[in-house]
């Protein structure tokens, strides 16, 4: 009775201790196994944390369980170091913002060594590029830095020609109306190098700055406002922004819901769906 008793208590102490390394490491996961796509996604914020960010989070793990990718959430700088970040095609920031106050030098150097590497991608939703002038590897890599942005509202956004091709555009009409929260940007990305403009926001069709930032410096960008883009670097890596990705209310529409499957896919250089 008493070996039983021991038995018992023994089998007691490995499952509790199983399951509480479990819990540990569920945040670093296992190896990508037979060239499974497999998406990294941070979502810490220093600056102003959106709060749909755990319904992204939760909407971009279905994304990848619907369309054959692995999405693991992390707001972990652990997990941005070499041996785990080495498992990920994609880094893919979730309003993730202001990073320099929340990753430490360590990681973010991991970050831009691991984006050097080749055939890696880092995608950018809505806030990606709020505050990143700090990590100036970041800014560079995004093109821009905030300025402010508009209320959540139904604008004309236009695909630009040299890009309808672009699975990330491709099918879309040259013009739609949509609903999103509209940024504005420091800076226009059209033209610099190694950059492509997918899509751009008619600022007559909505008010561009909304009551906040009309008296903080909250400016228009005019008739060249770009909402989605990619920059191929001469070091390498793919890097994919669009401004969409505020909230569930756009990602939820059919456009941008392919929209930012073929953004990721693009990213880790990855074939677009048929």
């Amino acid at each position: 009775m008493k070996r039983h008793t021991r038995f018992l208590l023994v089998l007691l102490f490995l499952a509790v201790h199983g399951s509480m390394a479990l819990a540990h490491d569920v945040a670093v996961p296992a190896a990508a196994d037979g060239g499974r796509m497999k998406v990294l996604v941070f979502s810490g914020a220093a600056y102003y944390r959106h709060p749909d960010i755990p319904g992204i989070n939760r909407w971009l793990v279905l994304l990848g369980h619907e369309n054959g990718f692995d999405a693991d959430i992390t707001e972990s700088p652990k997990d941005l170091m070499p041996q785990v970040l080495a498992k990920y095609d994609v880094l893919l920031l979730n309003n993730a913002n202001e990073l320099d106050k929340i990753i430490p030098e360590a990681q973010r150097q991991s970050v831009e060594a691991w984006f050097a590497s080749g055939r890696k991608g880092v995608v950018g939703l809505h806030a990606a590029l709020v505050h990143q002038t700090n990590w100036p590897w970041l800014n560079q890599l995004g093109g821009c830095d905030f300025n402010s942005d508009s209320d959540f509202s139904k604008a004309k956004v236009t695909v630009d020609p040299a890009a309808k091709e672009h699975p990330a555009v491709k099918g879309q009409p040259a013009e739609f109306w949509i609903e999103a929260d509209w940024t504005n940007h420091d800076r226009c990305v059209t033209g610099l190098p190694g950059f492509q403009v997918l899509l751009r926001v008619d600022e007559s069709t909505y008010t561009p700055v909304r009551d906040y930032f009309k008296t903080r410096g909250g400016r228009p960008m005019g008739a060249d406002h770009p909402i989605a883009w990619t920059h191929e670097p001469a070091g390498g890596g793919r890097f994919f922004y669009t401004e969409f990705g505020h909230d569930l209310r756009s990602l939820s529409t059919p456009f941008v819901r392919r929209h930012v499957l073929e953004g990721i896919r693009w990213a880790a250089a990855k074939k677009a769906a048929k």
